[in-house]
């Protein structure tokens, strides 16, 4: 331990070189070479008389066990980590609400459904990061381009939460020909339950009533998927 170290001194990113500093790192070589630590160190800002901002963020990454869990963090337990007041932690959440959102959004151009993998590039890394069950439509016109993805419930799936009369009636409403159904297992294991299979036919049996076919159930784990219709489930 250095002397300086004895009497309790601890550097700061004003104290390191300006070219060690993560602000300027990123403008004179971009956000793509900066690490995770120093990419959350520009979001918090600040650090505290003990701790720099850089260092913050790596005890961030160390606590959640890395970035995948840290975007899963409630704003409350982000604020229970040293230096991370509520302000700084609802300044993070936003910013990777932004992210997911951003992943999330289309580029203008028309999407066309060809297999689950077409699905799962549209929804992924939306849907691996919620921490609760969103049952999700993605509905299609008569060429299976995307007309919209629609949120029909958020919560444990059930045959009362996912009623037929909610999800069909934003697939009339939109004119849709088909539609793909969609939800996520905040556990990250996509394997379908007895109940997922049990309200997929009910769901597909009103389809064939009304008109609208489903095409396939998609189940998302974190970053994997499992489709209803290549496994011969549905």
């Amino acid at each position: 331990m250095t002397k300086l170290e004895e009497v309790g001194y601890h550097v700061t990113i004003k104290d390191l070189p300006c070219e060690e500093r993560p602000r300027e790192r990123l403008l004179k070589l971009g956000a793509e070479y900066l690490s995770l630590s120093e990419l959350i160190a520009i979001i918090i800002r600040t650090g505290t008389h003990a701790q720099s901002a850089v260092q913050i963020a790596e005890q961030l990454l160390s606590v959640f066990g890395g970035i995948q869990p840290l975007l899963k963090a409630s704003v409350e337990e982000l604020s229970r980590i040293n230096g991370i007041g509520m302000a700084k932690a609802t300044q993070l959440k936003a910013v990777f609400e932004l992210g997911k959102r951003l992943a999330a959004t289309s580029s203008g151009v028309e999407m066309v459904i060809r297999s689950p993998e077409s699905v799962a590039n549209l929804l992924m890394q939306e849907m691996r990061f919620l921490e609760k069950e969103h049952f999700k439509a993605v509905l299609l016109n008569t060429k299976n381009v995307v007309i919209k993805v629609e949120t029909i419930s958020i919560g444990h799936l059930n045959a009362s939460l996912v009623h037929p009369r909610e999800l069909y009636k934003e697939a009339i409403k939109h004119s849709s020909a088909a539609l793909i159904l969609a939800h996520n297992h905040p556990s990250g294991d996509p394997s379908p339950s007895n109940e997922d299979l049990q309200i997929t036919k009910r769901l597909c049996e009103v389809g064939e009533l009304v008109g609208i076919r489903v095409l396939d159930h998609i189940i998302f784990g974190d970053n994997k998927y499992i489709s209803l219709r290549e496994k011969g489930m549905l």
